[in-house]
């Protein structure tokens, strides 16, 4: 249940960082109202970057640590618990904001049911 918990994190990310990429990021670098900050916007479409792929990063991360608990390296119930918690939240913030349109919610909470369960198991 951990690994499937963690490709579908490395799964979402992967499709956040190039969907977000090729078709928000690119798009919103056309713009010719973009911040500018020092002096011009690449610092503000680098810093745009880096922000976008760093949850992606994040994800990864959080993926790691499933890994490391599935394999005995890293176990505990309360971990399970609060990377679900944090996955669960993180599902809320799509699911509200975008009024479901940005399916990511639907892996978030998948992956926090995932996890809940595994946890009472653990």
């Amino acid at each position: 249940m951990l690994t499937l918990a963690a490709v579908l994190i490395v799964l979402l990310g992967l499709a956040h960082s190039v969907l977000g990429e090729r078709y928000i990021l690119v798009r919103l670098f056309r713009r010719p109202d973009l911040p500018k900050l020092f002096g011009g916007t690449a610092f503000t479409t680098s810093t745009l970057r880096f922000a976008w792929h760093l949850t992606t990063l994040a994800w990864w991360g959080f993926a790691a640590i499933l890994l490391h608990v599935e394999h005995g390296s890293l176990s505990t119930p309360r971990l399970l618990q609060v990377i679900a918690v944090t996955t669960f939240v993180s599902g809320l913030l799509p699911l509200f904001f975008t009024r479901g349109r940005h399916l990511s919610w639907i892996v978030f909470f998948t992956v926090a049911a995932v996890l809940a369960i595994a946890a009472t198991r653990a």
